[in-house]
């Protein structure tokens, strides 16, 4: 008896641990994020949301994490933006990191407008795009590569979708003529959301005719036409969108013909006119002339070259006294003389 009631004491001891350690066993592996399955399990991954909005001439961040099977990895690192498609599409960023060194150099930054804002060592890739424009609106992935003693690399498949706002902003408003001596006008705005158009003129109000462009994939453009302009005056054109309106006009004017003989009393007035401006300009001119010309006068001054002269001619020959007269012969001497006897 005393025999039996020991064995049952084992019995009860030894079930209870035998439920504890299946318990432990089922409980580490219901946990994968666990120390002990973490690593075996961890593999690559990039996390990014879905779209980034934007607004034109602004900036915008599009981020990116990523998880890699390799613990503590502090090899060469090369991390990469691409935009359009996937392993395919031209890369807009580039740089590496040296071994050890938590700084990426950058090597690619197309027009000098991406910068990487994340740090790879720590497992992220976000970029930041400067001066946004509406061509830069699309989807963009990352991806990063190591080197050395690891040879992997991992990019995104999905990427982010870049949307970039814009309020409408007028293109293109023209005047061209069309079919049997008629006008029509043209008016090509962009914008994101695509902008409505409408056109408002004479007998006209306004008057909603907007269309897509010719050729414009990404539709950021639209183009309203008037296919017949029926009185002359102004036209104008107005997009608008969610992020604003501008507006445009243009002027048409037409030559309404007139009979032979008023057209050529116009052009001979035209003429006439044209040679009464040129002789008052001519006469201008002369008047101008004549006052700038100095007065002369009718006798000419004395010239002093001359009085020169003849005053040098006095003194080189001074005047000799008058000669002496001889009497007859017979008649008395008065006077010494030196007449002869």
């Amino acid at each position: 008896m005393e025999g039996s009631v020991r064995l049952l004491a084992c019995l009860v001891c030894i079930l209870p641990m035998g439920s504890l350690v299946r318990t432990k066993r089922d409980t580490t592996g219901n946990l994968p994020d666990t120390e002990v399955h973490s690593a075996p399990t961890q593999r690559w991954s990039m996390q990014l949301p879905a779209e980034v909005s934007a607004t034109a001439g602004e900036a915008a961040v599009l981020p990116c994490t990523f998880t890699h099977p390799h613990r503590h990895y502090d090899g060469p690192l090369t991390a990469i933006w691409r935009a359009g498609e996937p392993f395919a599409g031209p890369q807009v960023f580039r740089c590496a990191a040296a071994r050890g060194s938590e700084l990426c150099q950058t090597a690619l930054s197309r027009h000098g407008r991406f910068r990487l804002l994340g740090n790879p060592r720590h497992n992220d890739l976000s970029l930041r795009v400067e001066r946004l424009a509406l061509a830069d609106a699309g989807r963009y992935f990352c991806r990063v590569e190591f080197a050395g003693d690891v040879h992997d690399r991992y990019e995104s498949r999905h990427g982010v979708r870049l949307r970039v706002t814009a309020a409408p902003r007028i293109i293109n408003i023209s005047v061209l003529p069309g079919p049997a001596h008629a006008f029509r006008a043209l008016c090509t705005a962009e914008g994101e959301p695509p902008p409505a158009l409408a056109w408002s003129g004479p007998a006209l109000g306004n008057r909603s005719a907007g269309a897509p462009g010719p050729g414009q994939g990404i539709g950021h453009q639209v183009t309203a036409e008037l296919p017949a302009l029926a009185q002359d005056g102004r036209y104008t054109c107005t997009a608008s969108n969610s992020q604003g309106h501008a507006e445009a006009s243009v002027y048409l004017f037409r030559f309404h013909g007139a009979s032979k003989a008023s057209t050529i009393a116009l052009l001979l007035g035209a003429l006439g006119l044209k040679a009464l401006l040129l002789l008052g300009a001519l006469a201008a001119c002369a008047s101008r002339r004549r006052l700038e010309d100095p007065v002369t006068q009718d006798t000419p001054p004395r010239s002093q070259a001359q009085e020169s002269n003849y005053e040098n001619l006095n003194q080189r020959s001074p005047r000799s006294p008058p000669a002496a007269t001889c009497p007859p012969r017979g008649a008395p001497q008065t006077q010494a003389s030196a007449c002869a006897p």
